[in-house]
């Protein structure tokens, strides 16, 4: 009889990651494999990593240097966009085994069936224009909030991505499949799903890069999704996980401000509040563009929390440029920033834009950035003092407390009472 072999999983980078390596994850356990954590002892460890950063290329060298260290006997396997993006280097790092590209991480139990330790790094990848299937995913940690991957890819160019060279064109789940993954989640008992892709508003794109024709026929896209969404029984919350604002249509913005189920939450990336650098970065558009969004939304939804992407240090960024966007910013009814500091990244146009901006002032403005969105989070925070509103806690004892985010994505935390855990609660700020 073969032993049962086990497999532990570690996730590098965004939601979309998340929720496609919790697919991985059961489909290797469909196959018999045993789940492990990642620190334990595995027969197989897979990395799914993100390339967003140069940290997270180097985070993947000290996973395997560490799993080298504690099994060396395992088989190692990395996936995801740094395995997409630089194959060659990935199957060079000692210990590696598999290197897996866009077009075959979801056919990782076939390529475990084949692998035997001792055998050099294997590449299984193609040309990211050859990548052409849709492969839905979600994430299952707990019943309280899923990670739902509903479309995937890019067809923009902005000047200093690496995700299209990475996941390859737009492409969606139509809107069916979309309903039956919803209704799968909703009879596993999820609360809340957060609705994720690389670039959402895009949805409507099939896996052929052709738009999946609707019941008018006429091609679907995300406002009829998010209508269809709002009528299925079972979820109480959705989320729009991130949107571009030339995609965050007024019609989107009308429709979550009057649905019971939509979070009045969106997350809207900037990048820059210059103009002048919006251009250079090629992004599809301007600061004014943004500002409307963002008046639009807190007029209709004034206690609406707005996240915001921006990237400080891009090429030609001078003083005054940051200074625009700080400014913008700080005048800007939004209640958290994310702020990235720009790194520079191969193969994209932001490599010839000039002069460089020195790597201590990136730092130095990541840190004012982040300053001013701590504040930002606080104002947000106090303005919703003395007020009910309906939180959904985790079932996570936390040192004998736990944490749960109003609709408006405000975080509470309690003591733990079991009674609450994965339940929405009336609950006074």
């Amino acid at each position: 009889m073969q032993k049962t072999r086990s497999v532990a999983f570690h996730t590098l980078g965004c939601k979309l990651n998340f929720s496609e390596t919790s697919t991985l994850s059961r489909m290797l356990e469909n196959d018999g494999f045993e789940k492990k954590e990642f620190d334990d002892v595995a027969d197989v460890y897979v990395i799914n990593t993100c390339s967003v950063t140069e940290n997270a290329d180097k985070e993947c060298r000290q996973l395997v240097r560490r799993i080298q260290r504690k099994s060396p006997e395992s088989l190692v396997v990395i996936t995801g966009c740094y395995a997409q993006l630089k194959p060659k280097e990935i199957a060079e790092i000692p210990g590696v085994d598999l290197v897996l590209g866009a077009a075959e991480k979801f056919n990782i139990g076939q390529h475990l069936r084949e692998l035997a330790k001792g055998d050099s790094a294997r590449i299984s990848s193609c040309d990211i224009e050859e990548v052409s299937g849709f492969n839905a995913s979600f994430s299952i940690n707990d019943r309280t909030r899923t990670f739902l991957k509903v479309q995937d890819g890019c067809d923009y160019t902005c000047a200093f991505c690496t995700i299209p060279m990475a996941r390859g064109k737009s492409r969606s789940d139509s809107i069916a499949g979309v309903l039956n993954n919803v209704q799968q989640l909703a009879a596993s008992g999820v609360k809340e799903i957060v609705l994720t892709g690389v670039n959402l508003g895009d949805f409507g794109k099939g896996p052929d890069g052709n738009a999946p024709i609707g019941i008018n026929s006429r091609p679907e896209n995300f406002y009829e999704l998010i209508q269809q969404l709002d009528k299925i029984q079972g979820i109480e919350r959705f989320r729009i996980s991130s949107i571009e604002p030339n995609l965050l249509t007024n019609e989107i913005i009308a429709f979550v401000a009057n649905s019971a189920r939509f979070m009045p939450h969106f997350h809207i990336p900037l990048q820059s509040g210059s103009n002048k650098i919006l251009g250079l970065m090629r992004r599809r558009y301007k600061r004014e563009l943004y500002a409307e969004r963002v008046a639009l939304i807190k007029t209709l939804m004034p206690h609406c929390a707005i996240g915001v992407d921006v990237i400080v240090g891009f090429p030609g960024e001078t003083e005054e440029d940051f200074q625009e966007t700080f400014h913008f910013l700080h005048q800007l009814d939004v209640a958290y920033l994310h702020v990235f500091t720009y790194s520079e990244r191969p193969n994209t146009k932001a490599l010839e834009i000039k002069p460089v901006v020195p790597l201590n002032l990136r730092h130095e403005r990541n840190k004012i950035l982040r300053n001013l969105s701590y504040r930002k989070m606080q104002f947000f925070t106090e303005q919703h003092n003395g007020q009910t509103r309906k939180v959904l806690f985790e079932d996570h004892d936390k040192n004998g407390m736990m944490e749960g985010y109003t609709d408006n994505y405000i975080r509470v935390t309690t003591p733990y009472r079991i009674e609450f855990a994965n339940q929405v609660i009336d609950w006074n700020l």
